[in-house]
């Protein structure tokens, strides 16, 4: 079995499912893809996002706002009343991107450690999106206890030092179908190191379309492509990838 580690189910096009989101968990599971997680990105969408997604046993959600949609202040009480749902097993996505919105650091560094709080409070670990925001990502991570609460680096693109210092903090290292791109050398040299018991895989649907499948909408589905490539690329079997990824997944949220 499988498990696709972030996705954004209310993100996708159902028009191309026969506007059936129950097509897709079963394409999904065709693949023994067992269980998603769908993610937030927005505290506003979040309850739609609920409510879609409400009648699939095997899909879990996340509550938080991506650093992307940083238009106003997140409010910190308001994420924790979401978030304080039984379905709910993390928070986030979270984190920082100054690749594509420089001028939001300071919003992006309020709702980060907010997002920390509120995980604390709530002991559910966090899905953190970082990109061009290294150092901050991690000083944030360590000055606010995150350790304390563990997590995923959803997928990973950075660079192995950065992978090691989040290890060490207890995270996960999650690997999208970025890893399939040929571009992605160095991405690949990261993922052989990362440890057996500390590897995870995602699809990051709708978004990041693997290797074969690159130019089509993503789907939770084709986790299984992410998992055939890191196989090649570390030497072991996809069942080895499927169990290892599987029981890094329910370990990390006690499932």
């Amino acid at each position: 079995m499988f498990i696709d580690s972030h996705c954004h189910l209310d993100r996708l096009n159902l028009s191309l499912y026969d506007n059936q989101l129950a097509n897709v968990v079963q394409a999904a599971k065709a693949e023994k893809v067992d269980k998603l997680l769908c993610v937030s990105v927005t505290l506003e969408d979040f309850p739609a996002m609920l409510e879609k997604t409400k009648d699939f046993d095997n899909v879990l959600v996340s509550c938080g706002t991506h650093p992307l949609n940083q238009d106003d202040e997140v409010s910190e009480q308001q994420l924790y009343a979401l978030a304080d749902q039984k379905r709910v097993i993390a928070i986030g996505e979270t984190g920082l991107d100054y690749h594509y919105a420089p001028e939001t650091k300071a919003l992006q560094l309020d709702s980060f450690k907010k997002h920390i709080k509120v995980a604390k409070a709530l002991k559910k670990p966090l899905i953190i999106h970082t990109r061009e925001a290294q150092q901050d990502t991690l000083d944030i991570l360590i000055a606010e206890g995150a350790a304390e609460v563990g997590g995923i680096l959803h997928c990973f693109t950075e660079s192995w030092d950065m992978a090691k210092k989040a290890l060490e903090l207890g995270f996960y290292i999650s690997f999208s179908g970025i890893v399939t791109f040929k571009s992605a050398s160095a991405l690949r040299e990261v993922a052989k190191l990362v440890p057996d018991d500390r590897i995870l895989i995602e699809t990051d649907a709708p978004y990041l379309a693997p290797v074969p499948h690159r130019g089509k909408e993503n789907q939770p589905a084709y986790v299984v492509e992410v998992a055939k490539h890191l196989a090649s690329i570390r030497g072991q079997s996809v069942e080895t990838i499927a169990k290892l990824t599987t029981d890094n997944f329910n370990r990390l949220f006690n499932l």
